[in-house]
């Protein structure tokens, strides 16, 4: 049985698209998978996820991932899904297997509604049609939007990244809480336990996380649920295998088979990891 950690990244800051990464923070610099593999302990797999709104840095991720000896698995790349070419382009991406999904920065855009233009229809559709997964990196706002989006692309394999980034740091649990737990509910949608260190601030204790961690987990279930890292945003507020250790002594609320899921299984199905 492989592990999987299903949300990480890597950059080259001399690329020039990284513009919200800022001199001030302690990740202002290059992060490699040579970084990364003596973190890893028993992660077997990853998938790489954009980081910047650019296909040059989707096609800069597929170079890293066919030169990373099998680590990397899939790549979750970025497209502009309202360009009138965005169908044509998202078919010729969908031919290569290491590409696994797109992932608009839906959070970085101030119209929460950005996702429902009619120019995005055409290029929604072509992600549902080729098979391509739509990592929604969203905020508590557009929760209560998901479930509308979920009913309008009901082929459209989709997954939560980082929970939709929970007030954890602030300890205010609603509107949230009750906004995941509906969604859950009412749609096929998965959800990544990542990032939510982040949300955390950098002085958080495993009491704080867990009522959020716990809540997200009675919302989906370790049938829908994919672990992840979000490193390197994560060095932020924790070392990777703190998170990695913590989220494990969380998830022995289940049964072997069932972290399993949560570890391994369900990022592989969702992805078509190989």
């Amino acid at each position: 049985m492989i592990r999987v950690d299903a949300h990480h990244h890597v950059w080259r800051l001399d690329r020039g698209d990284y513009d919200w990464i800022t001199p001030d923070m302690s990740i202002h610099r290059d992060y490699g998978l040579d970084d990364l593999r003596p973190l890893l302990d028993n992660i077997d797999a990853t998938v790489l996820i954009q980081a910047a709104p650019t296909e040059a840095e989707t096609d800069y991720l597929l170079e890293v991932a066919r030169g990373s000896r099998g680590l990397v698995r899939g790549v979750v790349g970025w497209i502009d899904l309202t360009a009138p070419d965005a169908p044509k382009r998202i078919n010729e991406r969908a031919k290569d297997p290491m590409i696994k999904g797109l992932r608009p920065m839906l959070q970085d855009i101030a119209d929460t509604y950005w996702i429902f233009r009619d120019e995005a229809k055409p290029a929604l559709h072509a992600m549902a049609e080729t098979g391509l997964c739509f990592d929604a990196l969203i905020q508590p706002r557009h929760l209560p939007l998901m479930q509308i989006f979920t009913n309008l692309h009901p082929k459209l394999k989709i997954v939560i990244d980082h929970a939709a980034k929970p007030p954890i740091a602030s300890r205010t649990m609603q509107p949230w809480a009750d906004d995941l737990a509906r969604l859950a509910k009412d749609s096929n949608v998965y959800c990544k336990l990542s990032g939510l260190a982040t949300e955390a601030g950098p002085e958080w204790q495993m009491n704080d996380m867990r009522p959020w961690f716990e809540h997200i987990c009675d919302c989906f279930g370790p049938s829908r649920l994919m672990w992840g890292s979000d490193w390197p945003v994560i060095e932020m507020s924790t070392p990777y295998q703190r998170w990695l250790t913590i989220s494990e002594r969380f998830l022995f609320r289940y049964d072997l088979p069932e972290r399993d899921e949560i570890m391994c299984d369900n990022a592989v199905r969702f992805y078509g990891l190989k």
